[in-house]
C-alpha cells in the first residue's frame, strides 16, 4: 500500500489533529497508520494516558491499574496492518533485546484499534512473531474508542476496492512512567539510538 501523508481535516478528527498538531508539535501520518506526535513536554503539553479497561491475548480482562508500577510502552494498531504495525512491533523487539535485563522493568503494549478482526486469539496468533513481552489488548468498539481518547490517538476505518477495510491510525509508541504519566513518545521514523535513550532514561525515571 502507498505510504501517503494526509493532513487530516474532516470534521470533529480535524480538529483534534489540529489540537495535537499545536500542543505537541506532532504531525500526521497514513500508510495504514495515521499520526504520531512529537515529545512535547511541558504546562500546554495534552494530557495523555489515562484509564482503560480492555482484554489482553490471553483473553483476561485488564485495566489501566494492572500496569502501575512499571513504566510502559504503549504502541496502537491493528494485525491486518501491512507495513507501520510489523515494523513497529520488530522495533519493539529490537529495543527489548538490545536494553537486556533492563526490558523487565517496563510493560510493551500493543492496543488494537480493529476490534472487530482483533479477536485476543487473533491478538496472540499474531503476536508469536514478536517478543513475548509484549502484551497485545483488544477489546469492544467502545472499549478502544475510550482507550483511544486517552491517549489522543486518532484512528478510521477505511473501506478498500472490492471490499474489506484497512484502519488509519496513529503511529507513535507512548511512554509513560510508573504513575502512568505520559513521559513522551518514539516517532516510527526515530532513530534506534534516540529510542533507546529514552527507554533507558524512563526505566531510571520509573
Amino acid at each position: 500500500m502507498l505510504r501517503i501523508i494526509r493532513w487530516v481535516a474532516w470534521g470533529a478528527v480535524g480538529v483534534v489533529g489540529f489540537l495535537l498538531l499545536a500542543t505537541t508539535g506532532g504531525w500526521l501520518v497514513s500508510d495504514g497508520p495515521l499520526a504520531p506526535p512529537r515529545v512535547a513536554t511541558g504546562p500546554q503539553t495534552l494530557a495523555i494516558g489515562g484509564p482503560f479497561s480492555l482484554t489482553d491475548h490471553r483473553g483476561r480482562a485488564v485495566t489501566e491499574r494492572d500496569f502501575r508500577g512499571r513504566p510502559m510502552a504503549v504502541f496502537f494498531g491493528f494485525t491486518y496492518c501491512p507495513d507501520v504495525c510489523p515494523t513497529t512491533l520488530t522495533e519493539m523487539t529490537g529495543f527489548i533485546e538490545a536494553l537486556g535485563a533492563d526490558a523487565d522493568q517496563l510493560h510493551w503494549l500493543f492496543v488494537s484499534v480493529d476490534g472487530e478482526r482483533d479477536t485476543p486469539q487473533a491478538m496472540a496468533a499474531y503476536l508469536e512473531a514478536f517478543d513475548r513481552k509484549i502484551i497485545g489488548l483488544t477489546g469492544t468498539e467502545a472499549q478502544i474508542a475510550a482507550a483511544a481518547r486517552g491517549f489522543r490517538v486518532i484512528y478510521r476505518r477505511v473501506p478498500l476496492e472490492g471490499g474489506g477495510y484497512t484502519m488509519d491510525h496513529s503511529a507513535s509508541i507512548f511512554l509513560l512512567d510508573a504513575a502512568g504519566r505520559f513521559a513522551g513518545t518514539i516517532d516510527h521514523k526515530e532513530s534506534e539510538r534516540v529510542a533507546l535513550e529514552k527507554l533507558r532514561l524512563l526505566t531510571r525515571r520509573g
